[in-house]
């Protein structure tokens, strides 16, 4: 376990990295004590800090959820980071690759609740009962640590969180069978990564119900309102400056952007 002004210099580490667009030395191997708990309280500290400084807390993200992203990162676990208005990106938009330490892209589906889930015993119907709509999305990761990571540095790190860009058509959560939705990566001209949506937990709603029973036992509850981007289902591909990077999600329409 590590103390608290251990937590406290790890999260300036963090920012400072982020801030430099250089990744940090994991944080396993400068704390070998570190635990979930200093993980996750890690964490909390780095998005106080933004907060403080005028972000705000729009939602969650679920990640590796799926057995394609736990392959890639070497991680056997779910885990969560929060989503900061300032991560949002337009549809269509150019990204500076400046702005990043080593951007990959990820394609998931975006829940946005308008009820309260609060767990345990949030299932799979009481996710979808809680949800407005559907719609697909983007994320942009950005691990602001070397690799090879542990769960600790990846949970620190805020999950790599770094953009967001929602795009294509909403839908109810009942309006199709989510399970069956697919979705095709390209970079430039060229597929790189197709994969369907029950590769999350065998439905992406599960990776929400996960994190509101892992905040019900803490007396947290997720309220209506919030972005929750419920995990990929492909392994991220890299993104090089120049890359125009879109996502295919076949009926439910597309979304794009460019690293320039």
């Amino acid at each position: 376990m590590m103390s608290e002004a251990d937590r406290q210099k790890a999260a300036s580490d963090l920012l400072a990295a982020e801030e430099a667009r250089k990744p940090m030395v994991q944080l396993h191997k400068t704390w070998s004590d570190i635990t979930l708990e200093d993980a996750y309280a890690i964490q909390d500290i780095l998005i106080r800090r933004k907060v403080a400084k005028g972000a705000k807390i729009i939602g969650y993200k679920i990640g590796l959820t799926s057995k394609a992203m736990q392959a890639s990162s070497q991680i056997d676990e779910p885990d969560y980071g929060h989503l900061l208005d300032s991560m949002m990106i337009p549809d269509g938009a150019k990204i500076r690759h400046d702005d990043f330490c080593v951007p990959r892209v990820e394609i998931e589906l975006v829940f946005v609740l308008n009820k309260e889930l609060k767990g345990p015993g949030v299932g799979l119907m009481e996710v979808m009962r809680a949800t407005e709509y559907v719609v697909p999305a983007m994320e942009i990761v950005d691990a602001r640590v070397q690799n090879p990571r542990k769960i600790f540095d990846t949970v620190a790190d805020n999950g790599a969180a770094a953009g967001l860009v929602i795009g294509g058509r909403p839908l109810k959560p009942f309006d199709v069978d989510l399970r069956w939705v697919g979705g095709a990566l390209y970079r430039n001209a060229d597929i790189e990564e197709t994969g369907l949506a029950l590769g999350v937990m065998g439905h992406p709603a599960m990776g929400i119900a996960w994190l509101a029973n892992r905040f019900g036992h803490h007396g947290i509850s997720l309220p209506p309102g919030q972005i929750m981007l419920a995990g990929s289902f492909i392994r991220p591909i890299w993104a090089h400056k120049g890359d125009t990077v879109h996502a295919d999600f076949g009926p439910l329409g597309g979304l794009a952007v460019q690293f320039v």
